[in-house]
């Protein structure tokens, strides 16, 4: 893929995506597009599902269907499988993904929904953690085997110049991690920041202290929406209706939480309002973080793309170093003045 194509699409290509279908009697049935999540229902992907009790991917000529994930990098696999079409999925487990495979990119990103990773490490401050990543020398912190945060921790190491063991390992699973921290069976735990909602309601704010990724100069785009190369090359109309209709329901989930937490709630009904509302608090700043004022939402900047992958690849050893413009395919965004951060 040629660089003037990550740049930008041609005016035909942006004139045959631009126009949502319209589908009734007589027309055309609806794309089926089958999306699959990083993780559970919670406040983090309300606008997916505002989107689509608005009626947004209806209005597209879609039929979209959410399912729950297994995890930001299982997210990636369930797509390249060709199970589900689109999902949500790490960036960093993206650029491991393609160094291992070889032609056309099976997967790509093709809206940046995290436009700062939300990785952090929460410890308890009476074990001595505070926000000085160094205070986690000799700690236990719990993590799961197969998680994001944890595995661009090697990436801060080396941006603070410690070993990657410069504290100790204690795997768990995602729903036993705030227990044991409660508990006090570990020191710490690896969360996406807005993840740790669910750590606040049984700890006081005042108790933990909050190290972010990007407070150690680690600046990693995180979970973006990602699309199978089928999608991509055979239905990119499908992809833009439903990028359009997912950017239009972050805006309005900005401009008003409690409708999009309402909305998320129908979807899964145990869910506590007051907790999603705080939990979309966090995640709205990571997805319209400064970048976003520039280049609107959704969108990346090259540069900051390419020191992500030399970081990945050279850290983790990677023999291939995939190219941004098969990881990043940005043809099918919205409009730039529809992805403006108007909240």
């Amino acid at each position: 893929m040629q660089r003037r194509h990550f740049l930008a699409s041609s005016a035909a290509a942006a004139s045959a995506l631009a126009a949502p279908s319209v589908w009734g009697q007589g027309a055309p049935k609806p794309t089926p597009i089958k999306f699959t999540l990083d993780f559970r229902i919670t406040g983090q992907t309300a606008p997916f599902f505002l989107a689509q009790s608005r009626g947004y991917y209806k209005d597209e000529g879609l039929d979209v269907s959410i399912d729950v994930g297994a995890g930001s990098v299982a997210s990636i696999t369930r797509i390249a499988s060709g199970v589900y079409q689109m999902g949500l999925g790490d960036i960093s487990s993206l650029i491991e993904f393609q160094a291992t495979q070889s032609g056309t990119p099976l997967v790509q990103a093709v809206y940046q929904y995290y436009n700062r990773a939300p990785f952090a490490i929460i410890g308890r401050k009476d074990r001595g953690i505070t926000t000085d990543f160094r205070s986690l020398e000799g700690k236990k912190i719990a993590a799961a085997a197969v998680e994001s945060t944890r595995r661009a921790w090697p990436l801060v190491a080396r941006k603070l110049g410690v070993k990657d063991n410069f504290f100790q390992w204690s795997t768990t699973d995602f729903a036993s991690r705030d227990n044991v921290v409660v508990r006090g069976d570990v020191d710490g735990a690896t969360y996406f920041h807005d993840s740790a909602v669910s750590l606040f309601a049984r700890m006081k704010l005042d108790e933990l202290a909050i190290l972010e990724y990007t407070s150690a100069g680690v600046n990693l785009y995180g979970n973006a929406i990602l699309a199978s190369n089928a999608m991509t090359t055979q239905n990119p109309a499908a992809v833009a209706g439903f990028l359009r209709a997912t950017n239009r329901a972050i805006q309005e989930s900005m401009a008003d939480p409690a409708a999009a937490i309402a909305a998320t709630k129908l979807r899964e009904p145990i869910l506590n309002e007051a907790v999603e509302l705080e939990r979309w608090r966090i995640t709205q700043r990571y997805i319209a973080a400064a970048d976003t004022r520039s280049h609107g939402l959704g969108d990346v900047f090259k540069r900051t793309l390419e020191q992500q992958v030399d970081e990945v690849v050279d850290v983790y050893g990677l023999k291939v170093r995939p190219g941004v413009e098969g990881l990043f395919n940005r043809a099918m965004l919205p409009t730039r003045t529809d992805r403006t951060v108007k909240a």
